[in-house]
């Protein structure tokens, strides 16, 4: 019987192999600076010539960019499905954003369902830090620091599902997303009693998942999401009725 020459993988291979899969599992971030060469040859136990070129064969993927004299971080486009012509599309169709609270709809009922099933005591832990961050920031009224604490806050819920497919699909809408919450915010924060409802609605969704209670969970975000899209409905009805004052009150002064 003749047996096949069983062959050692490359060091460099296996130094590859465990960047990729913590790319996928969102240990390693989009944007994210990887540690000094010395550093990572040291938490590995390899040597920095097998580094070196594993981080090559990365590059040359275009999972990672190095920049000179600054650096190696983690593609930033990873994902990026979602691109510039495509966003404006959304943002000049209001009709869209009806669309793109349908997708959040199953997307985030899913990730919170998920989260709440299988987040360990750390990524609950997070949770609180980034509900934390909206809750300063929303006190605060830091409009701007809100929005990227928002989607921080349902990123996070999505990481915590443990689903390496829904944490990308999340992160590949994340400009998307951003811009989504920025002009629904736009939209709703004017009357405080939405912008405190909606406060609360996140407050929901987190203690359901921290109480791991999938349903419960579940129903938090579909509550979230129903809110808002009845929120952004009745403010373009009274955008509509001040429309039409407007233009009766023209019509009166008109000679």
């Amino acid at each position: 019987m003749a047996y096949q020459r069983v062959r050692q993988p490359k060091i460099s291979d296996v130094i590859m192999e465990q960047l990729e899969a913590m790319i996928l599992e969102g240990t390693l971030k989009p944007g994210q600076k990887l540690p000094p060469e010395r550093e990572m040859a040291k938490q590995f136990e390899v040597s920095r010539p097998s580094l070196r070129e594993a981080v090559q064969k990365l590059t040359a993927k275009g999972l990672l960019i190095s920049r000179q004299g600054g650096g190696t971080y983690v593609s930033e486009d990873l994902g990026g499905s979602f691109s510039d012509p495509l966003l404006e599309l959304f943002k000049t169709h209001p009709e869209a954003q009806y669309d793109l609270l349908e997708f959040r709809h199953a997307l985030e009922g899913v990730s919170a369902y998920y989260a709440a099933l299988r987040s360990t005591p750390a990524d609950k832990e997070l949770i609180r830090q980034r509900y934390a961050d909206l809750e300063r920031f929303h006190e605060n009224k830091e409009f701007d620091k809100e929005v990227y604490a928002d989607v921080d806050f349902h990123l996070q819920i999505a990481e915590s599902t443990h689903n390496l497919v829904l944490l990308h699909m999340m992160r590949a809408l994340f400009s998307l997303l951003r811009q989504h919450i920025w002009d629904n915010l736009q939209n709703i924060y004017p009357k405080a009693d939405y912008r405190e409802k909606i406060h609360q609605q996140h407050a929901l969704l987190m203690n359901a998942i921290l109480e791991g209670d999938p349903e419960k969970a579940r129903m938090a975000a579909h509550d979230h999401l129903a809110y808002v899209e009845d929120a952004l409905l009745e403010g373009e009805r009274e955008n509509s009725r001040q429309e039409r004052a407007l233009r009766r009150a023209n019509i009166n002064i008109d000679p």
